[in-house]
């Protein structure tokens, strides 16, 4: 009787470890694509997990219980991941997201924020199984059972139809531009072997052939001759500060009679402000946005801009204003070495930068010292730089309004309503209405000393802060009181910008559309430097006017972009893509056109093109 079940047990064991990865993917489809599990994950799943245990049954003759059980294990904590991480980003994440481990430690309160209790039933076989085998007398059974020789010719059969299988769930899926549309036509653990070994690189664009001719006529637009406000702040000081997770439907919000952020509607309200300003940033996140504005380049299509682009000479802001004689810091209260900030700053060829070190850790939320710190011990030194002969510009990084947005008790600058209580949405309202507070201290210190007067002020939003698949149900239902619709990409990717100085800006609603791109040639114009010699992807929003395209990438999918009506989020390719129409009034529009597609996918060719084909830094010894 013993021997006749240990005979099933080895007959059956592939079957019963296939059945267990079938749920798994069932679960893992259930969180991860919109239209949920289907029948073709049979399919799309099962093959690559019968080519795993075909392997085990040919080569395993000791421990292939054990060897089993590690690829169960391997497989669990990948769809575990991917969940976690769509949770937060709402992308399909691939092993280029492995570059970001190391930050891990650094930003463990945001994933535990989004690592759900529910989650966790993906490994409750793993748990069930590891009890029974220390049930000495069935483990042993079941490992004699496991190490008799399973018949060779029907685990070549199977292995040669599970090739076929995979590769006909991934070739014809390749040229797919969604990314988690390629993941469902592929199959999870296909699409991940596929952006493993997938030669991803397109062949460089010859930097001699990239032009700003080639860059304005693939963009759209024409160069501005003869710009308004040109020169207007030349020989200010220049400060653009940077507000952290900060999307623009926060502007004049107000929720039962109580304004979230007055000191930025303030701004808002006396300057020139920009509410169809869309991120642009990547993998990076807020580096990525400090990448962006001193440059005027895209992000690049994997890993962070810190991480792929620090090496090389950059061209960018910080060396524009040193050739005209300005001195150049950039504050952030985090470890310089978070995000490979160092090297980023010093290919940006900032003077000097202000760290945690310089901040130190007093009145410590999250990541670093609090924005109420982080902006009295900037504004002082910006005053003593202020005395100095020459100007500055300074890139100051806000920090305080960061996912999680749990920022203790004695930060609470406003009660929230009770329906608000406990909510996702609630902590991050809380959070910023404690950023903008902050702010506004900066401002009335700024003020004091003088150097507001004397400088023109640029701040935007980084990235945004609420993540659609972050929100539950009654999340969900507070964002469509507060925006009067669904909450959609649109607004997720919509941050604010504002540009204020004395003597120069006046109450102004600009309805240009833009990009974090865009504000490098936006203050150049408006500072008086030549950008003959700066490739640039963004435009001055003061000017170029008419038309704007703004690619996007990472967060949506490849070939994503906004144009002057619409945000589309591309499908496999242009024709089954999706259209939001940016006024929000749900009527579809269809204005982005295949042409746009094209030209959006080219600009961020030529971007990547141009700084790969830059000139390493020569690093000093």
């Amino acid at each position: 009787m013993s021997s006749t079940i240990n005979r099933t047990i080895s007959m059956r064991s592939i079957l019963l470890f296939s059945l267990i990865m079938l749920a798994k993917s069932y679960f893992a489809w259930y969180f991860l694509f919109e239209d949920g599990p289907s029948w073709s994950i049979l399919v799309k799943e099962i093959p690559f997990v019968l080519l795993l245990f075909c392997l085990i049954e040919w080569f395993a003759t000791k421990r292939k219980i054990a060897i089993y059980m590690l690829v169960n294990l391997i497989i669990t904590i990948l769809f575990f991941s991917l969940i976690v991480y769509h949770n937060h980003f709402g992308i399909i994440a691939t092993s280029q997201v492995l570059d970001q481990v190391k930050q891990v430690g650094a930003v463990k309160k945001s994933i535990f924020s989004v690592m759900h209790p529910k989650y966790m039933l993906i490994f409750v076989d793993i748990i069930i199984i590891s009890y029974v085998m220390l049930k000495r007398q069935k483990a042993l059974d079941w490992k004699r059972s496991m190490a008799r020789k399973t018949n060779r010719k029907t685990i070549t059969a199977v292995f040669c139809i599970s090739v076929m299988l995979c590769s006909l769930n991934i070739l014809p899926n390749r040229a797919s531009m969604n990314e988690t549309v390629k993941a469902e036509q592929m199959g999870i653990l296909n699409y991940e072997a596929y952006s493993l070994i997938a030669d991803k690189e397109e062949e460089p664009i010859d930097a001699y052939e990239i032009t700003q001719e080639i860059i304005n006529d693939t963009k759209g637009i024409q160069a501005s001759v003869n710009p308004v406000l040109s020169g207007a702040a030349k020989g200010k000081n220049l400060i653009i500060i940077q507000m952290e997770s900060f999307q623009n439907f926060l502007i004049n919000l107000s929720i039962d009679g109580q304004e979230i952020t007055p000191n930025m509607n303030e701004l808002a309200g006396s300057n020139f402000y920009f509410p169809r300003f869309y991120q642009q940033v990547g993998q990076g996140n807020t580096s990525d946005a400090e990448f962006i504005v001193n440059t005027s380049f895209y992000v690049p299509p994997d890993g962070a801009a810190t991480q792929y682009y620090a090496p090389k000479e950059l061209p960018s802001l910080p060396k524009l204003l040193e050739d005209q004689g300005y001195d150049t810091a950039t504050f952030h209260t985090n470890e310089v070495e978070f995000w490979n900030r160092g090297e980023l700053y010093t290919a940006l060829g900032f003077n000097r930068y202000y760290d945690k070190t310089y901040f130190g850790e007093e009145d410590t939320l999250f990541y670093g010292a609090s924005d109420e710190v982080l902006y009295e011990r900037t504004a002082a030194e910006l005053a003593t730089m202020d005395q100095n002969d020459q100007p500055f510009y300074s890139h100051v990084i806000s920090m305080s309004a960061h996912n999680p947005f749990t920022i203790p008790e004695e930060k609470y600058k406003m009660t929230l309503p009770e329906r608000f209580e406990g909510t996702f949405v609630g902590d991050y309202i809380r959070s910023q209405n404690y950023a903008d507070y902050a702010l506004g201290l900066f401002i009335e210190d700024l003020k004091q000393s003088g150097v507001w007067d004397n400088s023109l002020i640029v701040l935007y939003g980084d990235h945004r802060g609420l993540p659609i698949f972050s929100l539950d149900n009654d999340d969900q239902i507070l964002m469509q009181e507060i925006l009067g619709h669904e909450y959609s990409e649109r607004e997720l990717i919509n941050v604010p910008m504002i540009i204020a100085s004395t003597g120069i800006t006046s109450p102004s609603v600009n309805e240009q559309l833009g990009g974090q791109v865009d504000i490098l040639p936006t203050v150049s114009n408006l500072l008086g430097l030549s950008l003959d010699n700066h490739l640039h992807f963004g435009q001055d929003l003061l000017n170029q006017t008419k038309y704007n395209l703004l690619p996007q990438r990472y967060y949506l999918p490849t070939g994503s972009f906004v144009n002057n009506e619409e945000l589309f989020l591309s499908g496999s390719g242009f024709e089954d893509g999706q259209h939001y129409t940016l006024a929000g009034d749900g009527v579809k529009t269809l204005k982005a056109t295949e042409n746009e597609f094209d030209r959006a996918l080219e600009l961020l060719h030529l971007s990547d093109s141009y700084v790969t084909q830059l000139p390493d830094r020569v690093v000093e010894e």
